[in-house]
C-alpha cells in the first residue's frame, strides 16, 4: 500500500466510510450517486482498493472498508475537517463556504502542516458542522443523535450536527439560529401537515421535514 494514496482513492475511501463503510457494505450505486461517477468506475476503482487491502468487496454486493481502509479514510476525513475549521476560526470564512475548499486543499498539506494547524486549533474535537475529527491515531467518536423532526412537541434538543454540505441550507440554518451548539425547544409537531415550530432564542421556526432535514440533536 502506498504511504500516499492517490487522490481518486483518497475520494473513494472517505465516500465509503462516509455512507458507513466502516461498519456495513456499501452498495456500488450509492458510491456513484455520492461521488457522481459511473457504475463502471465504481467497480473497477472497487477492485483496485480490494487488491490494496483497503475493502472487502463482493461483487454485486458492495464493500466495506477494511481496518487499514479505516484508518486511511480517517487520515482524509481529519485533514478535511480540521481545514474546515481552520478556515472558519482563523481566516473568518462562513461555515456555508468551506467544505468546497476542504475538498480541494485535503489532498494538498503534509503532515507536518496537518499537525500543525491541530496544534494552532487547540487539537479540536468538532468540525464547524458539529463532526466529530478523528484523532490523530484515527479514533472517532460515536454518538447516538436524532433527527431534529423526531423530537416530541415540549423537549429540549441540543442541535450537535448539520449534515449537508449544501451552502445555501447552511446559510439557511445560521439565519434561523439552527447551528451546532445551540438549544432548541420543540413548539408543536404536524407530521401529516409537515410542519414543525422550534423555538429557538426567543424566535420561533417554522419549517417543514426537509427544511431540517440533517439537523440532529440530542436532548438538551
Amino acid at each position: 500500500m502506498p504511504t500516499d494514496p492517490s487522490e481518486a482513492v483518497q475520494d473513494y475511501l472517505k465516500a465509503i466510510h462516509g455512507l458507513g463503510g466502516a461498519d456495513a457494505v456499501v452498495s456500488p450505486a450509492d458510491i456513484a450517486a455520492g461521488l457522481r461517477v459511473k457504475a463502471p468506475s465504481v467497480t473497477g476503482m472497487f477492485k483496485r482498493l480490494a487488491e490494496a487491502g483497503l475493502i472487502d468487496y463482493t461483487p454485486g454486493q458492495g464493500a466495506k472498508l477494511t481496518p487499514t481502509g479505516i484508518v486511511e479514510a480517517r487520515r482524509v476525513i481529519r485533514r478535511h475537517r480540521l481545514i474546515e475549521l481552520f478556515l472558519t476560526k482563523v481566516l473568518g470564512l462562513d461555515w456555508s463556504e468551506v467544505d468546497a475548499e476542504a475538498e480541494a486543499l485535503e489532498h494538498a498539506i503534509s503532515p507536518r502542516l496537518e499537525q500543525a494547524i491541530a496544534a494552532h486549533l487547540g487539537e479540536p474535537l468538532e468540525d464547524p458542522h458539529g463532526h466529530p475529527i478523528p484523532s490523530p491515531t484515527g479514533e472517532l467518536a460515536t454518538r447516538v443523535l436524532r433527527q431534529l423532526c423526531d423530537f416530541r412537541p415540549g423537549e429540549s434538543a441540543v442541535i450537535r450536527e448539520a449534515q449537508d454540505d449544501r451552502p445555501e441550507r447552511l446559510r439557511r440554518w445560521r439565519d434561523l439560529g439552527l447551528t451546532p451548539g445551540t438549544t432548541v425547544t420543540v413548539v408543536s409537531n404536524h407530521p401529516l401537515d409537515d410542519l414543525y415550530e422550534f423555538a429557538v432564542g426567543g424566535a420561533v421556526v417554522r419549517l417543514g421535514r426537509e427544511g431540517v432535514a440533517g439537523l440532529r440533536g440530542e436532548p438538551a
